[in-house]
């Protein structure tokens, strides 16, 4: 039997919230973390406020390789650090392993570590914040789709996603999945690049029509890397992405002006983690997300200036940003 059912590497927002919820619905789980965030764990629990509000104790680990296996190994960090940070558990076993990271390198990553056939993909339509006490505001619970690329009815998949489903957070096993991820990150990449330059709650820069024409276009400019890559986008995203890339820019634009509304209507005080980040003076996830697909095109031989020129400026952000004070 596994040492643990879940183990979730990293303990910010949606890991929070993934653990907290299935350690609740009597799953064991283990939190993988560093110190400082062990300590708030081990002495408070996990508390989650906003859409749900309990706290939950859980258990944790600041060595990973300690843990010698788990059911479902779930990657919930940060992009920056990844590879080290799968390297640590590579003597751990693992039924299944996702990662709910931004951008397309995570399922790479986790495929040299554990082998192809041990990774599941998966995308989060869910949010949430991590308070500077600790606290996790949960803020969006839309859906998490877990797939595999190569198997289109996943036992496992199915599984993990009615465990999680059932737990309280939202989620559905489906078939598409690489086009589910591609499609997210094609509008993700929009929405992370307008909320560390605006520096706004999303509803408002979408709802911007100098934004929203940014948003449109860089979406647009992606789609052309998916097209190049063979990847069919959809329009079961942030933003409906295939349509987008089909239509006028025009009506793009109208696109993510209505998304707007719906962000407005829903989720107003919605804030990207990207620009939470900023706003800590973290480290924003640059490489891993923009940095890839701009490597991407490369060898494509395509030219993307917007997506070019979203990645110098992001890095040039996260370069000089603001370090927080002592």
């Amino acid at each position: 039997m596994p040492q643990f059912e879940f183990a979730i590497l990293g303990a910010g927002a949606i890991g929070s919230i993934l653990g907290a919820h299935l350690a609740r619905a009597g799953h064991s789980v283990v939190m993988l973390v560093r110190e400082r965030r062990a300590r708030q764990i081990d002495a408070d629990g996990l508390r989650i406020k906003g859409l749900a509000d309990f706290t939950q104790p859980v258990h944790t680990l600041t060595d990973p390789t300690q843990l010698r296996s788990a059911g479902t190994l779930i990657v919930a960090m940060k992009t920056n650090g990844t590879a080290a940070a799968l390297e640590a558990l590579r003597g751990a076993r693992f039924d299944a392993a996702f990662s709910i990271q931004n951008g397309l390198l995570k399922n790479e990553l986790l495929a040299r570590q554990f082998g192809p056939d041990k990774v599941l993909g998966a995308l989060a339509n869910t949010s949430g914040e991590l308070l500077p006490g600790g606290e996790v505001l949960f803020t969006r619970n839309v859906n998490l789709f877990i797939g595999s690329s190569t198997k289109p009815a996943d036992s496992r998949a199915l599984s993990i996603a009615r465990h999680i489903d059932a737990a309280g957070v939202r989620s559905s096993a489906v078939p598409d999945i690489q086009s589910r991820e591609w499609s997210k990150f094609t509008a993700w990449a929009g929405f992370m690049m307008l909320s560390v330059t605006t520096r706004l709650p999303t509803a408002k820069y979408l709802l911007d029509s100098g934004s929203a024409l940014v948003l449109a276009r860089l979406v647009r400019e992606l789609g052309t890397l998916a097209n190049a890559c063979e990847i069919k986008l959809s329009d079961a995203s942030l933003l409906p992405v295939a349509t987008m890339c089909g239509g006028t820019e025009q009506q793009a634009v109208e696109m993510v002006i209505e998304a707007g509304r719906e962000f407005a209507r829903i989720a107003p005080e919605h804030r990207m983690s990207s620009l939470q980040d900023l706003d800590a003076g973290r480290p924003l996830e640059v490489e891993a997300t923009l940095g890839y697909a701009v490597r991407r095109a490369h060898e494509a031989g395509l030219h993307l200036p917007l997506l070019e020129a979203s990645y110098h400026l992001a890095a040039s952000i996260d370069r000089n940003m603001e370090q927080p004070q002592p």
